[in-house]
C-alpha cells in the first residue's frame, strides 16, 4: 500500500473511533438517531456534490444511482444494527467484534469474488490485524453479564457482516463502475436520509427528545462519519480493498488505548498486546 493511501486510512481510523465513542453515548436512539446523523451528513455533503458536478467533467450514468441505492440500503442496515448493539452491549465488545469481523470477511470475499491478490506480506498483515482485534476483544468487560456480552458479540458479528458487504460493494462502485467518491457517497447519504424519513416522522416526539439531549452527538457523528468514509473511498482507488479494509482497523488500537488511558477500563495488558499485533499488521500492509 502506498503512503498516500495509508495516510488516508489512518486519519479515517482516528475519525471513525471518535464518532463511535459519540454514538455510544446516545441511549435508545435507534433509527431516529441514525436518521438524524445521516441527514446532517447529507446536508454537509450536498454542497460538495453540487460543486463536483459543476466543476468536473463527470458524466452521470444511471448505474451511479443504482450503486448509491445499494450502498444506502447497506449503510442504513449497518447504522441501525450498530446502534442496537450499543444499546444492549458494551462498546469494548461491540466495536472490536464488528471491526474484526468486517475485515476478515472483506479480505476473504475480495480474494474469492474480486480476484484480488494482495501478496503474502499483505495477507500476513491482514491476518495479524484480525488476530490483534480478536485479542483486544476477547474476554470482554469483567463485570459484564453473560447475556450482555453475548448480545454484544451477536450484534458485533452482524454489524461486521454488513461492514464487509458495503465495503466490497463500495470498492466495486468506485473502481469497476468508476463512480466518483464524492458523488457516490453524497448520493448515498441523501438516499439514506430519505429512506428513514417516513419512520422518523411518525415519532416526532422521540426526534425532539433526541435533539434536545443528544444534538452534540448527532452533529459529531454527522460530520466525522462522512469525512472518514470519503477518505476510505479515495484510498480504495489507490490500493486493493483487501488491504484497505484491514488497515482501517487501527481504530481498534485507538479505542483500546483510550479505554485504558481515559476510561480506566480493565484488561489494559490484553489490549496493549492486541494493539501491538495490529500495529505489526499495519507495518506489513504498508510494505506490501
Amino acid at each position: 500500500m502506498n503512503a498516500q493511501a495509508l495516510s488516508l486510512v489512518l486519519v479515517a481510523a482516528l475519525l471513525h473511533a471518535a464518532w463511535n465513542f459519540a454514538a455510544k453515548r446516545v441511549r435508545h436512539g435507534g433509527a431516529t438517531f441514525v436518521w438524524a446523523y445521516y441527514t446532517v451528513a447529507a446536508i454537509f455533503l450536498l454542497p460538495a456534490l453540487v460543486i463536483t458536478l459543476l466543476v468536473t467533467d463527470a458524466r452521470p450514468h444511471w448505474n451511479w444511482l443504482l450503486a448509491a441505492a445499494v450502498t444506502a440500503v447497506l449503510h442504513v442496515s449497518y447504522g441501525i444494527v450498530l446502534q442496537r448493539g450499543y444499546d444492549v452491549g458494551d462498546l469494548s465488545v461491540v466495536y472490536p467484534v464488528a471491526r474484526g469481523t468486517g475485515p476478515l470477511l472483506s479480505v476473504l470475499f475480495a480474494v474469492l469474488l474480486l480476484h484480488e491478490r494482495p501478496g503474502p506480506i499483505g495477507l500476513a498483515g491482514a491476518a495479524l490485524i484480525v488476530t490483534g482485534v480478536l485479542t483486544i476483544s476477547s474476554g470482554g468487560p469483567r463485570r459484564a453479564k453473560g447475556s450482555a456480552v453475548r448480545a454484544g458479540v451477536t450484534y458485533g458479528v452482524a454489524t461486521g457482516a454488513l461492514i464487509a458487504a458495503y465495503t466490497l460493494w463500495d470498492a466495486y462502485s468506485v473502481t469497476t463502475l468508476a463512480v466518483p467518491p464524492v458523488i457516490y457517497f453524497a448520493g448515498g447519504s441523501l438516499l439514506q436520509s430519505a429512506m428513514l424519513t417516513p419512520k422518523v416522522l411518525r415519532g416526532k416526539d422521540q426526534l425532539r427528545l433526541l435533539w434536545k439531549e443528544n444534538r452534540r452527538e448527532v452533529l459529531i457523528v454527522g460530520a466525522l462519519s462522512p469525512v472518514a468514509y470519503l477518505m476510505v473511498l479515495f484510498a480504495m482507488r489507490l490500493a486493493p480493498v483487501s488491504l484497505v479494509a484491514p488497515a482501517r482497523e487501527v481504530s481498534i488500537v485507538l479505542s483500546g488505548l483510550a479505554a485504558w488511558l481515559v476510561l480506566g477500563e480493565a484488561g489494559a495488558q490484553r489490549r496493549l498486546v492486541g494493539s501491538a499485533v495490529v500495529l505489526a499488521g499495519i507495518v506489513a500492509i504498508a510494505l506490501a
